[in-house]
């Protein structure tokens, strides 16, 4: 393993990913960019997750670690597990069943460095439940700032890259809520750092019919519990950041 001071490490929150895991721990060993350690936090999963992993460790060496935890506690938990255990100074996600372009870090960290960013993330596009691309592509804008993310959901987690020296290891903990990702994002954001995009396309959103993000009731309501619980929102505030969220959510989905 390389400087620690170049290291990204990778989080993965692992249950029930059998099916992907292995497709998932193939395409980080493929990637460009080759200084990485890869953080595989299994949340008590009852399938064959662990015993796939395993066999893919015997092939790597030191850059694989599986984390296995005693209870099932969700995502923002075994992420939160991720970041702890992480030797790299810088952080990024992977769900297991997403999937990154080849040169995704690579380009990522050199964007992150150009724009001297502590908080970066990338377009990317929605693909089926084979990770085919749709054609359905969601841009980003150069930069994000607080007020403009609380309108706009548009950072996909599997995209994000952060620089832990400049914003720390405590900011960058998930709370336990829904949406926790999103609630995160917020929450650096409101402590003054500005996120940047890489409008270029690497990574999809592998997205079945019947996913969680695509129940728009349920995400309506995600979103309010976040304006009104997490961030403290007047009920005009959070209207009026709804209101807008739901276009832009809309139009993503459609155009």
């Amino acid at each position: 393993m390389k400087e620690p001071d170049e290291l990204i490490s990778i989080i993965v929150p692992v249950y029930n990913a059998g099916q992907y895991i292995e497709e998932a721990i193939e395409m980080v060993r493929a990637q460009t960019y080759e200084n990485w350690e890869l953080i595989l936090v299994d949340d008590c999963s009852t399938d064959d997750s662990r015993e796939r992993i395993e066999k893919c460790m015997e092939k790597e060496g030191g850059k694989i670690r599986l984390i296995k935890k005693e209870a099932n506690e969700g995502a923002a938990k075994a992420r939160n597990t991720g970041i702890r255990a992480a030797a790299g100074r810088y952080i990024a996600f992977l769900d297991a069943d997403d999937v990154w372009m080849k040169d995704k870090l690579e380009k990522e960290l050199a964007f992150m460095k150009e724009k001297q960013a502590a908080f970066v993330f990338t377009a990317y596009e929605f693909g089926d439940d084979k990770a085919k691309g749709t054609g359905k592509v969601v841009h980003v804008p150069e930069t994000l700032s607080y007020h403009k993310a609380l309108s706009r959901t548009v950072i996909f987690t599997t995209t994000v890259l952060l620089d832990t020296a400049k914003t720390g290891r405590e900011l960058i903990q998930m709370p336990v809520v829904k949406s926790e990702d999103t609630a995160t994002w917020w929450k650096i954001l409101r402590n003054g750092f500005t996120a940047y995009g890489l409008n270029e396309v690497l990574a999809i959103y592998r997205r079945p019919a019947k996913s969680l993000s695509s129940n728009k009731l349920e995400a309506i309501r995600r979103i309010w519990n976040l304006y009104r619980r997490e961030e403290k929102l007047s009920v005009g505030y959070s209207f009026y950041n709804l209101f807008f969220w739901a276009v832009r959510a809309t139009l993503r989905r459609i155009v």
